[in-house]
Parts: structure tokens; sequence; C-alpha cells
């Protein structure tokens, strides 16, 4: 009887032990275990489960259940009362983390232990419709941004051998996302069951997340110490081959590659922001051909998120030489998508711009990320991931102010649509060619 017990508790056992045993050895593959790095992917996948599931919980409040005309009123009032601060307190983030240059472990678990409460307190407001759920909203978003900050700064420390940038970036962010379309449906299944569940379900995951930030290798906390990085790449203060010697080396600044590849990744952010606001009040009152509103929705953001991982992988492929191109042959390909899709708008053209649109901006990204780790000295990386940040969050939020406040006409949308883009394409596309052209040697890897 005892052994008959012992094998059904085996049979049991084996799926989850086993299931973490691939997931284990997919995460440390190829030095990533040795390195640390397979730590940051196995964190970064318990983030985007976090975050997706207070999204769900967010959106469930804020978006579906109210009419169309009133949820247009209700996501600019999230907008204005969320995003405005924001842009406010980003930057800050980067000046108190640059306080904290031997205390990352610290800050992640810090970020992921104030969601965790914060998700607690949303699910509080949801159940009674209390006021504290903008701040509280307003808290995860710096909570999250400043994990990202760290996150993105720490990467080159756990570099395995023969690992480009491009790579362990798109590594740890296609973790993410994987993680954020297991964990979406189960908060979705958690909302069925009741409007706070998924916000539960966040605090248990983030609490985790907590743990787990501490298990990251110690040297992630070693730093020489941090400078406020300008965003701004004026020839006085260049960093790298192009740098001249100044007697003011408090004033730094990122350099010409870095600052056109934000330029691009704002447009590209935009148009993120724009398709998502505009899109989803368009599907809700003209759905998919022989569609509902919620499976129109659901087939873009799947086609959204399907072009994200793609692109996320595709970088995981590509060498970090020449980053520049990257992005500027991503711009180019959102951009055609969107001329096509304007012409011709139709249902099977928006979900592929949805895709490509996703794909577009996982490149792009990654190749910027791979700029700052490759051009910015270490002294500044930290304030100039940060204030990145802070300005591609700023040209989402404008995007979206765009899509809610626009007719709700497709193929007028999807005109401003390209407009967006070719903006940001012309406008950096001369000076990411010769960026190339010219190159940058890359620093020396951290140890």
């Amino acid at each position: 009887m005892r052994g008959a017990v012992r094998s059904v508790g085996r049979a049991l056992h084996l799926p989850v032990t086993g299931t973490a045993r691939g997931i284990r050895k997919a995460t440390h593959a190829h030095g990533a275990g040795e390195s640390g790095l397979g730590k940051l992917i196995e964190l970064h996948a318990v983030n985007g489960a976090g975050d997706v599931m207070i999204t769900v919980a967010l959106a469930s409040t804020v978006f579906f259940s109210v009419p169309t005309d009133e949820a247009r009123g209700r996501v600019a009032l999230y907008l204005a009362i969320t995003m405005a601060p924001f842009t406010v307190l980003a930057p800050v983030i980067g000046p108190l983390l640059d306080r904290l240059p031997h205390g990352r472990r610290a800050a992640m678990a810090g970020a992921m232990l104030a969601r965790a409460l914060l998700a607690l307190i949303i699910a509080g407001a949801v159940a009674g419709g209390g006021l504290e759920l903008y701040p509280a909203a307003l808290g995860v978003l710096v909570a999250s941004k400043a994990y990202g900050v760290v996150r993105s700064a720490v990467v080159p420390r756990l570099l395995p051998p023969r690992f480009s940038l491009v790579k362990a970036n798109s590594r740890v962010t296609l973790a993410g996302l994987l993680a954020t379309g297991v964990a979406a449906p189960v908060g979705a299944g958690l909302h069925a069951i009741g409007d706070p569940w998924p916000l539960y379900g966040a605090f248990v995951i983030f609490v985790a997340g907590t743990f787990l930030s501490f298990s990251l290798p110690p040297k992630v906390d070693s730093a020489k110490g941090e400078d406020v990085a300008l965003l701004a790449a004026d020839e006085e203060h260049l960093h790298g081959p192009l740098r001249k010697e100044t007697r003011r080396p408090g004033l730094r600044t990122v350099g010409p590659a870095v600052t056109h590849a934000l330029g691009a990744n704002a447009a590209l952010r935009c148009l993120s922001g724009f398709l998502i606001f505009f899109l989803a009040f368009l599907l809700r009152e003209h759905p998919l051909t022989g569609e509902s509103a919620a499976v129109s929705l659901g087939i873009v953001g799947v086609a959204a998120g399907a072009g994200n991982a793609l692109g996320t992988a595709v970088g995981s492929w590509l060498r970090s030489r020449a980053p520049e191109i990257i992005i500027v042959a991503a711009v180019a390909l959102v951009l055609g998508t969107a001329i096509v899709a304007a012409l011709f708008f139709g249902a099977f053209l928006v979900a592929v711009l949805a895709a490509m649109a996703g794909f577009g901006q996982a490149l792009a990204k990654l190749s910027l990320d791979a700029l700052i780790q490759r051009d910015v000295p270490e002294l500044v990386r930290t304030s100039a991931f940060a204030r990145s940040e802070t300005l591609l969050q700023v040209a989402w939020v404008f995007g979206g102010a765009v899509g809610i406040v626009m007719p709700l006409n497709g193929t007028l949308g999807l005109v401003v649509a390209a407009a967006i883009v070719a903006a940001g394409w012309l406008a950096t596309l001369r000076g990411l060619l010769s960026s190339a052209r010219h190159g940058t040697r890359p620093r020396p890897r951290v140890a």
C-alpha cells in the first residue's frame, strides 16, 4: 500500500519537476547558468507574469466594463492621472538608482515587493470602487520601470562567453513574453472567479520575485560609481572613438548612435500606443468581418504578441555588430506595412500591421539596449537607461492620447499610424546609417 502511494506521488510530482528541469535547462543553456544570466531570465519571466495579471485586472475595470463612449473617457482619465505624473516621476528613477550602485539586487527586490503590496491595494479598490486605484496603478508603473532600468543595467555584467548584447537582451525579453503568454489566460481564468483574483495572483508572483531577486550573483551589485547621462550627442561631450577630452568629466552624453536609435524607437513606441487605443475602440464598434468585438481584439492582440515574440527571437540570432542597421531595417519594415495597410484597409492587414509593429518594436528596442550597453560608459549607463525609458514612455502616452481622440475611421487611423512611423524614420535614417558606417569599438566586457 505504501509503495502504491509512493508511485502515485511520483507520478503526480513528475510533471512538475520535469517541467521545472526543462525550464531550468533552457534558461541556463550556453553558459547562461554559469554567468548568472539564467537567473535573470527566470526573474524577468516572473516579472512579466506578474505585470500581465495586473494588466488583466485593470483592463477589465477601466475598459471592458463600460460602453465605448464612456470607456474612452475613463481610459483618457486613467492616462491623465497615472501617466502624466509618471512622466514627472520617471526621470527621478535614474538618480535614485544612481545612489544604489551596490544594491541592484535590493532595488529589483524592492520593485517586486512594492508591486506585490500595490496589487493588494488595487484589489481592494476594484472590489470597493475606491479612488486609490489610480495612485496605486501609478505606483505599479513606477516600480515596473525601476525594475526595467536596473535589469537593463545588469545584463552586461552577466554575459556568458561569446554572447552578444542583442542575444542576451533577446533571451531575457523572450522569457518575459513567454511568461506573459502563459499568465494571460490564467489571469483571465482568475478574473472569471472574481475581479480581484488576478491581483491576488500578481501578489503571489511578485512575492516570489522578491526572493528570486536575491538569487542573482553578487557581481551585479558591483559598480564603480554612477553619474548622470545627458541624452545629447554634441561633439564636445562624445564618448567612444569620437570623444574629446574634457575637464568636466561629470557632464556626460550618450553619443549620436544612441540618440538616433532612441528617436527611431520613440516613433515605434508612439505607434504602439496609438494602435493599442485606436484599434481597441475601433474594433469594439467595427469588429473584424464575421467576428465579435472580443474575438477581434483577441486576434489583433495575439498577432501583436506573436510579432513581438518573433522580433525577440530574431534578435537572439543576430549579432550586435551593427544594431543601427537592424533599427533602420525594422522601422522601414513597419513603415512599409503601415502604408500598405492604410491603402488597402482590411481585417487581414490590420492583424499584419499589429504583428509587424510588435516585431519592429521588439527588434529595435533590443538594438537600442545593445547600443546603450555598448557605447555608454558604465559610469552613466543606469542613468542613460532611465532617461531613455522615460522618453519612450512619454512617446507611448502621446501615441495613446492621439489614438483615443481619433475618429473611428480605419483608413484615416492607419494613415496617421504611417505618418508617425515615417516622421521618426526619416528624422533618424541619415544619422543611424552614418553611425553604422563609422563604427564604434565595443567597450571592454564587465567581469
